[in-house]
């Protein structure tokens, strides 16, 4: 009994009989009950008014958007029918009852272009130069009307995107970033309903879908999307870590036709930026620090996705970020305006551009997205590389003759709902002015933007000339083309299922997350034996260890201890997004710290350590008996290559620094120069 209670007790029975003498007393518990039963009838009330508040403003939504979505749907025409010439078939996409030159499936795709782009009004090459997030239902239909989910970013982007057919009917895009991780046929489903309302435009203008990285076994929207329907690989850490660029063409091969299968054809990625600032939080999509390893790497990543050359099976590859994104200012990200600069204090710049030199141009990558930070010193204006001429015309178009689709990185442009717009270097200029100043600068397409009315503006103000125009939709059209979508842009719901995640795609996976594993120490007791005891923490499946050994319950019944551990990282909240970027820190706190050392220093102990980042393991090394590094890779494949059923193979992809003080000492551009580093890049043990 709490202490007020018995307070409440001891005076209601000394009461009670005083007042009891004339029946006048109201016990004073019996007054507590009272009103408490009074709060909590306030309560209910409250609870209920502001119930009945969020639904009417639900409602109100809900019915505006659902009349928005009427008047979307009335600017569509037909579907296009399927018609006949010369003894075989073309969709009639303009709906004018013949074949047109860009409906022609066996005329020259450079003629398509011309043709299609020649039919295009203002409006509708405007809406082409844009690509953002589209929502999904569950159900996968395309999301008209907000929705109830328990499902967070079916939730938020229910309220906070426009409805699909706002931008495909009404602002005429055609380009779109898919969030949503369904069932493969249900994302199968949602690709075949958009394509048929892009159908209906004028047109007739299919959709290309794109997605950020759909493979790891980690649910992060900051770094890629978990998707249960595809095969799980490990990070783009891991795949450097095998060293093995059959194995990484293998995986683009196997994620290319997963992605075929729902109807994605555009990758947002692979990230060619090098780690070199070891605390950057967005190291681990990187190929590591080494620049000759990532152009090793994403030559093999983008192959594997496109093929030798770019057609209807194939899946387009955005690499980013050019010129090189890693090189952040004391290690913060771009994202934010703390971590704007990117710095080259080891004058370092032209390293950062060998993976795509000897990487990603050499693979004939598709598309490029520049980063959002701002190349201090390097070029004519300290201005951000999405407005910087100096980079995108400059370097990337002349120097190195890149003559695809050059896409800028997301909500440079305009504020958004969840942030102001990443315009770094030109925060002093308007959306229109930042939209004319990126095209000059020789971009193509804005990320994460839906206001193709500013660019209708510019070429109505005559600030931007029409045929400026025409140059970025035929690189946007003529990808659309050589993928085939204007020819088939649907998939088969039902093979969906049967090609996403299937057995072998899922098998091959595992031996890649094995291959990754690198295993830093070994005092001679990996592998374990059969039946060894095992108490272990940090697991999410700790069942897998019975396959081979015995879990128990307490570490004074174990052999061995075992112990999985996570990169550190400072805790922000000043942006909604930095809750999905791990930045700051790579050491442990004195308490984190002090738990892992107290456990590991009762037994022989193997330590596991999942690294988003090169964090700093001096003490926990030191204490281990063995000690891994993993990069994705879950604990049924963990407990193989503990028990020599697999064999760990991977070679460190960056070093591994001894102290905090030697991150801090490190140059930011400048590969592995940390001093009296723990373990070396490249490092690596076999048993």
């Amino acid at each position: 009994m709490h202490l007020f209670d018995k307070y409440f007790v001891y005076f209601d029975t000394l009461l009670w009989e005083f007042g009891n003498q004339n029946g006048s007393y109201v016990p004073i518990r019996s007054q507590k009950d009272i009103l408490m039963k009074k709060l909590l009838k306030i309560l209910k009330y409250v609870l209920f008014s502001v119930l009945i508040i969020v639904l009417l403003g639900y409602g109100i939504v809900y019915f505006k958007m659902k009349m928005d979505s009427k008047a979307n749907y009335k600017l569509l025409g037909e579907e296009a029918p399927t018609l006949s010439h010369s003894g075989y078939s073309y969709r009639d996409l303009n709906k004018n009852g013949k074949m047109d030159i860009y409906e022609n499936p066996n005329a020259n795709i450079d003629d398509r272009v011309n043709d299609l782009v020649g039919q295009m009004n203002v409006e509708e090459k405007a809406g082409s130069m844009f690509i953002t997030m589209i929502g999904t239902t569950p159900d996968g239909e395309p999301m008209e009307t907000p929705v109830l989910s328990t499902e967070p970013i079916a939730l938020m982007m229910s309220f906070v995107l426009p409805s699909n057919s706002e931008m495909i009917a009404r602002q005429k895009m055609n380009s779109f970033n898919i969030l949503a991780s369904l069932e493969a046929d249900k994302m199968a489903k949602y690709n075949n309903s958009i394509q048929k309302m892009a159908e209906r435009t004028r047109l007739g203008i299919p959709i290309t879908i794109a997605t950020d990285p759909r493979h790891g076994i980690e649910n992060n929207p900051g770094s890629g999307l978990f998707t249960p329907a595809f095969s799980k690989w490990p990070s783009s850490f891991g795949l450097a870590a095998t060293r093995d660029t059959l194995l990484v063409r293998e995986f683009g091969d196997i994620a290319r036709q997963e992605y075929n299968a729902v109807g994605i054809r555009l990758a947002l990625h692979p990230m060619a930026d090098l780690a070199t600032e070891p605390r950057w939080g967005r190291a681990s999509g990187t190929f590591g620090e080494d620049a000759y390893l990532s152009a090793m790497m994403t030559k093999a990543y983008v192959l594997g996705f496109q093929g030798d050359s770019l057609d209807q099976n194939s899946v387009a590859c955005m690499t980013k970020h050019f010129s090189g994104g890693g090189p952040q200012e004391d290690g913060e990200d771009a994202h934010f305006p703390y971590g704007k600069n990117q710095v080259y204090p080891g004058d370092n710049f032209d390293y950062h551009v060998i993976p795509f030199t000897e990487g990603a141009f050499p693979a004939n990558t598709a598309q490029i997205m520049p980063y959002y930070g701002i190349p201090i010193g390097q070029t004519s204006e300290d201005v951000a590389f999405g407005f910087n001429k100096d980079i995108i015309q400059g370097l990337l178009r002349d120097s190195l003759n890149f003559q695809g689709v050059v896409c800028t990185d997301w909500n440079i442009i305009s504020d958004s709902k969840v942030g102001e717009a990443r315009a770094w270097g030109v925060e002093k200029l308007s959306p229109k002015e930042r939209v004319k100043k990126a095209l000059d600068a020789g971009c193509d397409q804005f990320g994460g933007e839906n206001a193709p009315e500013l660019i209708v503006a510019l070429v109505n103000e005559g600030l931007i000339d029409d045929g400026r125009l025409d140059v970025s939709v035929k690189r946007i059209m003529k990808d659309k083309f050589r993928l085939g979508l204007f020819d088939n842009p649907y998939v088969d719901e039902q093979k969906a299922t049967q090609i996403a995640g299937q057995e072998n795609f899922r098998s091959k996976g595992k031996i890649a997350q094995a291959k990754s594993m690198v295993l830093l120490k070994n005092e001679a007791i990996l592998p374990l034996k059969e039946g060894t005891k095992i108490y272990a923490e940090g697991m999410l499946t700790p069942k897998f260890l019975n396959n081979s050994g015995i879990l128990v319950k307490n570490p004074e019944d174990a052999d061995v201890i075992l112990k999985r551990i996570s990169t550190p990282y400072d805790e922000r909240s000043d942006y909604f997004l930095e809750q999905f970027f791990h930045q700051g820190r790579l050491y442990y706190s004195d308490e984190e710290k002090q738990d892992i050392l107290d456990l590991i220093s009762q037994k022989p102990s193997i330590v596991v350590a999942n690294l988003e980042r090169p964090a700093i393991l001096t003490e926990i090394a030191e204490t281990s008996s063995a000690l891994f590094a993993e990069f994705g890779t879950s604990d049924e494949v963990l407990v193989d290559v503990l028990f020599g059923k697999k064999s760990p193979t991977g070679k460190l992809p960056f070093e591994l620094p001894s102290s905090w003080e030697a991150v801090k000492n490190q140059k930011e551009d400048v590969p592995y120069d940390s001093k009296d580093p723990l373990y070396p890049y490249g490092h690596g043990l076999r048993y």
